[in-house]
């Protein structure tokens, strides 16, 4: 099994480095900002070799004065080698063109760098699409177990700026189990990461439940990260699944942990929705009007669907902009929201930049970058 090496990092071989780099109002969700606050929060970068610098205001994407690194990255990820080296065809088939020379360029270095230039503290790693699963359960598992170890090699390699969220194999239940036992009690893992859908099964399944139950037992910290089930995969020709299928998976899964009754049956695992929870925060008094009418799926949540909905964290990696802002924070209050960037597949700039000329409110600003994870991951509360 290949672990991590920080000599050499993770490029692989014939591939060169690639630069990566490139409103709601907190107070009042019903206004929206029509001219661009400059906020900035402040930021010292660690000693170690780096440079001092920050974003300046309204830039997301420049250095400035020296500032301190305060935001907390729940939507970063990693590329192993192991993964890079055995999925590299589905890994790129699901990564629009223009971006693979930045994706292929990722090594924890890179990651550490851009994280000091937009002002990252810690980014809690995960792999994204299309996931460790791969049909197989002995191939699967062992690809999990590969990954899993080479990111936490990359914790203690890096102290205080990265963070774990172990991929399990779900469709795998009895897999998943040792997996979860071996990351949080070996690993030290902060959490997991499952994909919205596998195949066209998706998280509400009773197949899956002995795994929620462990997660629950465990209290976990869940990140789910959107797939393209396999009913919806070039559903529109010329379309690819990363523009809205995304989203709407993203939609499906919070819904099926709905109707399941899951939300409520495991009340102790803290869900992290990416994107700022899909469609989910306009359909979502659609869907609570057709759960009031059907007794039977209202019993399974007996304290409502807002209140399983109000519960949940989102991400606002890609979503930062007046109509899905404004979305969410009438779904949810502030200290539900997350920063997060999908880095490398997006800069982390273009997340960075926007949400500092978002026109929050400085508190606001402070929970959605930092406060609000220190709640999920309380070690990163130095």
């Amino acid at each position: 099994m290949e672990h991590y090496d920080p000599r050499r990092g993770n490029l692989p071989i014939g591939v060169e480095h690639s630069n990566c780099a490139r409103k709601t109002d907190g107070v009042s969700r019903r206004r929206f900002v029509t001219s661009l606050a400059a906020f900035g929060a402040s930021m010292v970068l660690p000693s170690g070799g780096s440079r001092a610098q920050t974003v300046p205001r309204g830039s997301g994407n420049q250095p400035n004065r020296p500032n301190r690194p305060n935001r907390i990255d729940v939507h970063h990820h990693t590329l192993p080698t192991p993964y890079l080296r055995s999925q590299r065809e589905r890994i790129l088939s699901s990564v629009d063109s223009a971006r693979i020379p930045q994706v292929l360029g990722w090594t924890p270095a890179r990651a550490v760098e851009e994280m000091d230039k937009y002002g990252v503290a810690t980014a809690i790693t995960s792999i994204g699409g299309p996931g460790i699963w791969l049909g197989d359960v002995p191939a699967s598992r062992s690809l999990a177990r590969a990954c899993n170890e080479y990111s936490a090699q990359m914790v203690r390699d890096h102290p205080g700026r990265f963070g774990l969220f172990a991929a399990l194999p779900l469709p795998d239940p009895e897999g998943s189990l040792r997996e979860i036992e071996y990351a949080l009690d070996t690993l030290q893992a902060d959490g997991f990461i499952l994909l919205t859908s596998y195949g066209d099964k998706w998280p509400g399944d009773p197949a899956y439940a002995p795994v929620f139950e462990e997660l629950n037992r465990r209290k976990a910290v869940v990140f789910f990260h959107p797939a393209a089930p396999a009913c919806c995969r070039n559903l529109i020709p010329g379309i690819p699944p990363v523009v809205t299928e995304f989203l709407f998976d993203t939609t499906r899964a919070i819904t099926s942990l709905l109707f399941s009754g899951s939300f409520a049956r495991f009340p102790d695992i803290r869900f992290i929705f990416t994107h700022a929870g899909g469609t989910m925060p306009v359909l979502a008094s659609r869907i609570e009007g057709y759960i009031e009418q059907h007794p039977e799926i209202l019993r399974r949540l007996p304290n409502g669907v807002p209140y399983e909905l109000k519960k949940l964290h989102y991400d606002v990696a890609n979503a930062v902009n007046p109509s899905s802002m404004a979305a969410l924070m009438n779904l949810v209050p502030a200290s539900q929201i997350l920063f997060g960037c999908d880095f490398p597949f997006y800069p982390i700039g273009l997340t960075a930049g926007r949400l500092d000329d978002y026109g929050l409110s400085a508190a606001d600003r402070q929970a959605i970058h930092r406060d609000n994870a220190t709640r999920l991951f309380p070690r990163l509360k130095g």
